[in-house]
């Protein structure tokens, strides 16, 4: 699979989210998406993050995002990371892969020497169109949200 690039149409998608609803690319039609991927629930790195869209939730939806995170967990796993950590967004299951395929975001990683295959950390920022407008992948996780507003900001985008 080619590798997306800013500027491309976003890949439809639908999965089942922490509460057992689908969600589609399609429901966001209109809105602006911070489209998250992210490796595994409740892990440090994992939560830092997730945590760091939370405490910013009011800010990214004042500026007129909605926030989807995606990982290879199951629904169950998603309902325990959402309620541990009270958090506002959707959080879509992807054991499959079908979504994280779709996106390019699987491959080969390596940690302390050893090669695993796993989730490339990385955040879409989707246009209201559908266009992939800002593409991290390497997102500062503890910053996270206010990354996200300066991209959009820099691009010229509203």
């Amino acid at each position: 699979m080619a590798q997306l690039q800013e500027g491309d149409k976003a890949p439809a998608f639908s999965g089942i989210d922490q509460d057992g609803k689908k969600i589609a690319l399609s429901d966001f039609k209109g809105r602006k998406l911070v489209l998250y991927f992210y490796p595994e629930d409740d892990t440090p790195t994992c939560t830092v993050q997730a945590c760091n869209l939370r405490d910013n939730y009011g800010l990214l939806k004042k500026n007129g995002f909605s926030i989807v995170g995606v990982s290879p967990d199951d629904q169950k796993k998603h309902k325990k990371f959402e309620q541990k950590f009270e958090l506002p967004f959707t959080l879509v299951a992807d054991p499959a892969h079908a979504i994280i395929n779709k996106y390019g975001v699987w491959g080969e990683k390596k940690l302390y020497g050893r090669e695993y295959m796993g989730i490339h950390r990385t955040t879409f920022l989707v246009d209201e169109k559908g266009i992939i407008r800002k593409i991290f992948t390497r997102p500062k996780n503890k910053n996270h949200a206010q990354e996200i507003i300066e991209a959009w900001a820099e691009a010229g985008l509203k």
